[in-house]
């Protein structure tokens, strides 16, 4: 199976694992999911993931979601940048999630981050996902 855009692919793969209360998730493996995924981590939205190859030979990464009181700790996760509508902020004018309660995921010319960690080095880039 051909997937043009893995990154929406994981997104909407980690929402609807979340919404079933499933432990656990695989999702397809490419770099930038595995750089979102490590920001999902480092920001306390996921417990943690790895790398697998799947029984075709391909990367995935098994993605342990997190849970509190029965509730998931991703309320809500969306794509913002798609392959044919491409979304880019300049550091002055990058959004806040709820007021700073969520997090927008950024791909800068340092790599993937969030969006406060872009402040902190003063660099803007290209809106992946935001998620709260």
């Amino acid at each position: 199976m051909s997937m043009n855009f893995l990154l929406a692919d994981a997104i909407t793969r980690i929402r609807n694992a979340q919404m079933a209360k499933h432990k656990h998730t695989v999702l397809p493996g490419s770099r930038l999911v595995k750089n979102s995924l490590s920001v999902l981590e480092r920001e306390g939205f996921i417990e943690g993931f790895q790398e697998a190859e799947d029984d075709n030979g391909q990367l995935v990464f098994k993605v342990d979601l997190k849970y509190k009181d029965k509730e998931g700790a991703i309320s809500n996760i969306e794509i913002i940048s798609k392959p044919g509508c491409k979304v880019y902020s300049p550091i002055d004018r990058m959004p806040k999630v709820i007021n700073g309660l969520g997090i927008m995921v950024v791909s800068t010319s340092k790599g993937v981050m969030s969006d406060d960690q872009a402040r902190v080095e003063h660099i803007g880039g290209e809106l992946l996902f935001k998620v709260y």
